[in-house]
């Protein structure tokens, strides 16, 4: 990769930055498509974000941002405008700027970025028993994307058993022909199970589902991002139940804000990058 003064810059920002992924991916796929692009990490405390979104438009070679935590729900207010999927969520992973308009619009994929990835690898949520768990940020667009793929039924649980109601209840007014309710995490009867929680990053972590009573053949699906299988996905491997890695996600979602960004890049080049994983 050669930078240059006609370099094409994307910005991501996160407190900590450290562990993020997506510069990485982002870059070797731009590498990869030749084009003249790069992503660069920046450590944005949140008492600085402000002061950041305020002055980052100055670069006039800036496309836009990435954010990710903690940031996704901050940055809505500095936004002139938002996608319907970042306006109903109420948070923001992809921020353009407007120079003829003088504003920022942002958007969300995370739920575009899960369902490209099933897609990919083959897998349609079209009539069938969904079980999402988890309604926080990630998991709000993710709900909200499946249940546009016209699911028989979508199933929310959260731990914070208000949050589930509250999800499922602005959904159902937003997509009124799919049956969607708040639940218990009990996974038996469903055909796909998506974790949209935090646990899986650790190896000691429990599983959001009592793992045991998965139905064989069920379709396991993961938002966490990490090498190898979560306990989750190693459990429904071993009952015989198909796994999909979170890594499908992120792969979904690089694509979906590349273009959002500007910066399209060609799916086949960051799934060369990505690599198999199930």
């Amino acid at each position: 990769m050669q930078i240059d003064g006609n370099t094409q810059l994307v910005g991501i920002i996160a407190a900590p930055i450290a562990h993020v992924r997506t510069p990485q991916l982002f870059n070797a796929s731009v590498a990869r498509q030749g084009l003249n692009a790069v992503c660069v990490p920046f450590h944005v405390d949140s008492a600085q974000l402000q002061a950041f979104l305020a002055g980052a438009p100055a670069a006039q070679n800036l496309q836009g941002l990435v954010v990710t935590i903690p940031h996704k729900e901050n940055v809505v207010a500095a936004c002139g405008e938002l996608t319907d999927t970042a306006r109903l969520v109420g948070s923001v992973n992809a921020m353009r700027f407007d120079r003829e308009k003088g504003h920022w619009t942002g958007g969300n994929f995370d739920g575009d970025g899960f369902v490209a990835g099933l897609r990919e690898r083959g897998h349609s949520l079209s009539g069938k028993r969904v079980l999402q768990l988890g309604a926080g940020g990630a998991g709000k667009s993710m709900a909200y994307a499946i249940a546009r793929e016209n699911p028989a039924e979508l199933v929310i649980y959260n731990r914070s058993a208000d949050k589930a109601e509250e999800l499922a209840a602005s959904l159902g007014k937003a997509l009124p022909s799919v049956p969607i309710r708040s639940g218990d995490n009990n996974p038996s009867g469903f055909d796909v199970v998506v974790n949209a929680t935090a646990l899986g990053l650790r190896d000691t972590d429990p599983t959001p589902v009592p793992a045991q009573q998965l139905s064989a053949g069920a379709l396991v699906c993961e938002a966490v991002v990490r090498d190898g299988d979560t306990p989750l996905l190693k459990a429904a491997r071993e009952l015989g139940c198909t796994v999909h890695h979170g890594q499908w996600m992120l792969y979904g979602q690089i694509v979906e804000i590349s273009r959002f960004l500007g910066v399209p890049l060609a799916p086949e080049f960051v799934e060369r990058i990505l690599g198999p994983a199930d």
